[in-house]
């Protein structure tokens, strides 16, 4: 690796990211109904790590402050099974639009 590459790889916990891309409220305008799979969370297996928020192109994931689970807003949420594959406790499953 060159030398100056190096200098960029993130070596601390610091260095890992707090927030999605976009803030929430980005989003505008509402799916149109064009979404044909959607995620589904499992409160039992969720253990709040967030990973699915970070990973999440559209924002559409939030920790709820209650039970500190996760909650998806499914009026914006494009059905693109992201959060499914990086959960590592497999808490989000993906199931066909009703």
């Amino acid at each position: 690796m060159k030398p100056y590459l190096r200098e960029k790889i993130p070596t601390g916990f610091n260095d890992i990211p707090q927030a999605t891309v976009y803030e929430a409220g980005y989003l505008v305008s509402k799916n149109a109904g064009w979404r044909n799979i959607r995620p589904v969370v499992s409160t039992e297996k969720c253990k709040g790590c967030l990973q699915c928020y970070l990973y999440c192109p559209d924002g559409v994931i939030s920790k709820d402050a209650e039970s500190g689970k996760i909650k998806i807003d499914y009026d914006f949420c494009k059905g693109c099974g992201i959060c499914a594959k990086i959960c590592k406790f497999e808490a989000i499953s993906i199931e066909a639009e009703k």
